[in-house]
């Protein structure tokens, strides 16, 4: 069954540097509420990025722009779908931190970190939607790769009752012939303009495409390994970083 696909859109020591720039809560003020009362979509981003390259940053300033609201890169401390990570949770924040930093729009979430156990995406949205209140308008922004795999997550129907889910997909990445059960799930679902997600607290999804980008996580790791140039897939306060401190090295 063919997901029903909206018009297409988008554009055409230590305490880790990343906890440091995690903006802090305003007392009195709850996340996302202006001094007028008026409550904006709070959309997160999570995963391993281990390394984060040039490809997450597109994916994060194209739900920035295109959505009109602030993202919130979420990495995961124990991620559940996949082995051993190749740098720690601590350093893959930091770099994470490094990437953003006066990037206006985007910051970094360090509370997978804070937990034990794995990452499970349904725990940080349960705590997100705790700390937002019920009204208001939360989105988890996922790859379509990982979209696909949506049916083999922790307690994966819950998270349409937590937030809205954004789906960023690129060329050859589609939507089409989703498993049965994902299908039936999304069904109804499908959001056609980003105002949409707006009116609502959680339950939507929106896809949000993207053009093409080569990075990949798994062949800058190899490159990164081999003492290969990363070119332009790292930016350059992450790559020094990286190499100040012999990350992804080969044993």
């Amino acid at each position: 069954m063919r997901p029903h696909r909206p018009q297409r859109q988008g554009p055409r020591r230590r305490r880790s540097l990343a906890a440091a720039r995690t903006p802090a809560r305003r007392h009195g003020r709850r996340p996302g509420a202006h001094a007028a009362g008026l409550v904006t979509l709070q959309v997160y981003y999570g995963g391993t990025f281990d390394p984060v390259h040039a490809g997450h940053l597109a994916v994060a300033r194209a739900a920035r722009d295109f959505l009109g609201a602030p993202v919130r890169l979420v990495p995961a401390s124990v991620p559940p779908h996949r082995g051993p990570t190749a740098a720690s949770a601590a350093d893959r924040a930091d770099l994470l931190a490094l990437a953003v930093a006066g990037e206006p729009g985007l910051a970094v979430d360090t509370r997978e970190l804070q937990r034990e156990g794995p990452s499970y995406t349904v725990d940080t949205l349960r705590g997100l939607r705790a700390e937002h209140g019920p009204l208001a308008p939360v989105a988890w922004l996922v790859g379509a790769d990982a979209f696909r795999g949506l049916a083999s997550w922790h307690d994966w129907r819950d998270l349409f009752g937590l937030a809205h889910l954004v789906v960023a997909v690129r060329p050859g990445h589609g939507l089409d012939g989703l498993p049965e059960a994902l299908s039936a799930a999304c069904a109804g679902r499908w959001a056609g303009l980003p105002g949409d997600l707006s009116e609502s607290p959680a339950g939507r999804l929106f896809s949000l495409d993207l053009p093409p980008h080569p990075a990949s996580s798994s062949e800058l790791r190899r490159r990164l390994a081999a003492g290969d140039d990363p070119g332009d897939w790292l930016p350059p306060p992450v790559a020094a970083e990286i190499r100040r401190r012999g990350l992804y090295r080969a044993a």
